[in-house]
């Protein structure tokens, strides 16, 4: 299982309430998973924002949370959430 470092973004970081936090996962979509999980108790603006968000890793482009279970995860990756933004 890779450690991984995952940073919000704007409105995800708002709905994280936190800049960053580090997961264990070996897919995308599992630390995507394990992101929703550890803040179940607030009020469910975080799932909303990652499920319209765009990810990068290292700097790449990843997709959306829909092409996120094809994506594996190396030790040390950083995963970045990008929400939309207004005005593109």
């Amino acid at each position: 299982m890779a450690t991984i470092k995952i940073r919000y973004w704007a409105a995800a970081k708002q709905a994280a309430g936190i800049e960053e936090e580090t997961v264990n996962a070996d897919t995308l979509a599992a630390a995507i998973a394990v992101v929703i999980a550890g803040h179940a108790g607030g009020d469910g603006r975080l799932a909303a924002v990652l499920a319209c968000s765009s990810f990068l890793i290292d700097g790449q482009r990843a997709g959306n949370q829909a092409a996120a279970g094809a994506i594996a995860l190396r030790d040390q990756q950083v995963i970045e959430v990008l929400p939309p933004f207004a005005g593109g």
